[in-house]
């Protein structure tokens, strides 16, 4: 009797059959599977540079305003807007005429004053003085008389020959003379009170600060350059009239300008005085500005629906082209590497905070893990991982996923 309990049945191996089949159209399909079409980049090695991008606006440095110091018509204008200027160069005129009047009415303002104020330190006027030394005789002499007279009755009374009445009233007499002497004495000494003497010192320094301010805005009439610069506002016409505080115009030494530029948070942990900063002018295509960066932001505001930090830029401008109050685009290098490594930056991914590519090698692609360092938006500088001439594959065409061992064909 044959024993055939260790013999495969026939459907066992038709499954054994079917996997083997499987397996091998698996093994077929990597082998000869269609190739990815896939665009590739080298790795090449060069400059990277680390940027924050922002905009900013144009702000003088060293800046004059001229203002009317009173109500007036401009006589004459010297200058035009946009002409360059040197230190002393007369650039316009008021009508002074007025202020003239003001001068001179305030010169009159202080000579009386000053005779008050001479007047009150020497209890009065020099004709006053005299006035009132000569009463200041007569009442001395009436008291001596009425003291005379008071003795003369008080040795007759004693002999009889005088009554008490008549005692009584030379005393009377006597009391008010001395009384006259002593009220003009005090007058010849203390003639004005301290607020009389406060208000008189007051008056004087009002006049003298009336004249003094005439004298400012007459030295305001016409205008002069500073310093070398540029007259980059003049709102004005010759005859035309301006009140008091009406600017009348600016001039600024624009070879170096300051930038005021507002950076995104998240970026201002990347500022550094000092960094390089390249400005660009909507109103100029193609031509960049060169500075540094003077100040990092101290402080986080909003603007618009952006919170930002103000930074300011020194900029060079020394063909005058940049004005004040026009907006730039600004370009910070936060950082910048030379003779690095650098990739194309779409063709990294992050998985897991863990960076990597596919680099391209017999025509399959392999994940290879990397490290980097800077990135801008184009570009990333590769420390490790790679090798300079290495291939990597970017994303494959009809966004087919990309996986580690798969077969690719490059394409243009």
């Amino acid at each position: 009797m044959t024993d055939n309990s260790h013999t495969p049945s026939p459907r066992r191996w038709i499954w054994i059959a079917s996997g083997l089949v499987v397996f091998l159209l698996i093994l077929y399909s990597y082998f000869h599977q269609t190739p990815l079409k896939v665009h590739a980049v080298t790795v090449k090695r060069g400059a990277i540079r680390s940027l924050v991008s922002t905009n900013g606006k144009v702000e003088p440095i060293q800046n004059f305003e001229a203002h009317a110091p009173i109500a007036t018509t401009v006589k004459r204008l010297v200058v035009k807007e946009g002409d360059h200027v040197r230190k002393g160069q007369l650039l316009l005129e008021l009508d002074d005429s007025g202020i003239r009047s003001q001068a001179a009415r305030a010169q009159v303002q202080i000579k009386t004053a000053q005779a008050n104020l001479a007047a009150t330190k020497n209890s009065g006027t020099q004709e006053e003085l005299i006035t009132l030394g000569t009463q200041l005789i007569k009442a001395r002499s009436a008291r001596d008389v009425a003291q005379r007279n008071l003795e003369a009755y008080r040795r007759l009374q004693q002999a009889g020959a005088a009554s008490p009445g008549e005692v009584r009233q030379a005393e009377d007499t006597l009391q008010s003379a001395q009384a006259d002497v002593n009220m003009l004495e005090q007058k010849q000494k203390d003639r004005y009170s301290p607020p009389e003497i406060a208000r008189t010192v007051a008056q004087a320094a009002e006049a003298q600060a009336a004249y003094e301010d005439a004298v400012d805005a007459l030295s305001k009439s016409s205008v002069r350059a500073p310093f070398d610069g540029t007259v980059y506002s003049l709102p004005l016409k010759q005859g035309a009239f301006v009140q008091t505080g009406e600017l009348l115009l600016q001039e600024a030494d624009l070879s170096k300008v300051l930038v005021r530029a507002f950076v995104d948070e998240p970026d201002i942990g990347r500022l550094q005085t000092n960094q390089r900063v390249e400005a660009t002018w909507d109103a100029v295509p193609g031509r960049t500005w060169t500075g540094t960066v003077s100040s990092v932001p101290s402080t986080v505001k909003p603007r618009g629906n952006r919170n930002v930090g103000e930074t300011t830029c020194l900029i060079d401008n020394q063909d005058l082209r940049l004005l004040p109050n026009i907006n730039l685009g600004v370009t910070i290098v936060a950082a910048e590497h030379n003779n690095v490594l650098t990739l194309q930056r779409d063709a990294m991914h992050i998985d897991d905070s863990e960076p990597y590519v596919f680099r391209i090698a017999d025509n399959r692609i392999k994940r290879q893990n990397i490290q980097f360092s800077l990135q801008n938006l184009t570009r990333v500088e590769i420390t490790s991982g790679l090798s300079e001439g290495d291939l990597v594959a970017l994303p494959a065409e009809e966004m087919k996923p990309l996986f580690d061992g798969a077969s690719v064909k490059v394409v243009p």
